[in-house]
């Protein structure tokens, strides 16, 4: 069983254009993402999937120097992208993660995986649609499910939204989904990046943890906020978009 990570990039954004090259600490957010990632203990194989603009051949580049595979395809059919770089790739489980995490936890995201491999549901997340059953903040959304599962979805889906982000036709027809929830609820803090805001919270977040290395995770992240409490009004504001996109 082939596991990888598929993780979406664009340099379109309409809130932050450009946002997954925006420096932090002299590296790009997409270097700091697939760092992140690497860290994961569960995975076989990291794929960057971009779009055939050529806006977007730096994303090929940047993939390409830190050591990643990278796919190209449709702009609009992010669903599509997906599909075809787990089936070029033989993946048998993806793990989907967007660009703009870069504070994504690999202890969090290995535990995702795991949960998945020893278990029967069609896809373990903690993110989706339904607020009740969110813990994590926005910015450490992952979600795991089969080849089986994304193909369907691929074959199927024909509402526009269903293909603009990947995993509402799979959420939709599919029989169990476990939301794998945190014992504290941190669902209102935001670590995602889609706005100044947020990328003056994520600078700040760094400029206390990071120094060199990503070897800090979320409980790290938390003591931050309990020590500095004005940390949270920086992007507190910011309304999330309505799906993972």
């Amino acid at each position: 069983m082939k596991t990888g990570v598929i993780i979406q990039a664009r340099m379109g954004s309409t809130r932050l254009p450009n946002k997954v090259m925006k420096k932090i600490k002299d590296k790009t957010v997409l270097s700091h993402v697939i760092e992140r990632v690497k860290k994961c203990k569960l995975i076989d194989d990291i794929i960057i999937a971009t779009t055939t603009s050529v806006k977007d051949d730096i994303i090929e580049k940047e993939a390409n120097r830190c050591g990643v595979k990278s796919l190209r395809g449709s702009e609009e059919d992010v669903l599509s992208r997906y599909y075809y770089a787990a089936k070029e790739n033989d993946l048998d489980i993806i793990v989907r993660i967007t660009s703009d995490c870069p504070l994504i936890d690999p202890k969090v995201t290995d535990e995702l995986i795991d949960y998945y491999l020893n278990s029967n549901f069609d896809i373990v997340t903690n993110a989706g649609a339904d607020l009740s059953k969110r813990t994590y903040p926005r910015g450490l959304d992952t979600e795991v499910f089969s080849f089986l599962a994304l193909e369907e979805a691929f074959d199927k889906a024909c509402e526009k939204y269903q293909r603009e982000h990947v995993t509402p036709f799979i959420y939709e027809n599919c029989k169990n989904t476990y939301h794998y929830m945190n014992p504290v609820d941190y669902s209102r803090y935001r670590l995602t990046l889609d706005t100044k805001e947020d990328l003056k919270l994520i600078e700040e977040i760094y400029d206390r943890l990071y120094k060199g290395r990503h070897d800090f995770y979320l409980e790290e992240i938390m003591d931050i906020f309990n020590k500095e409490l004005e940390l949270y009004d920086i992007n507190a504001h910011i309304e999330q978009k309505e799906l993972i996109s």
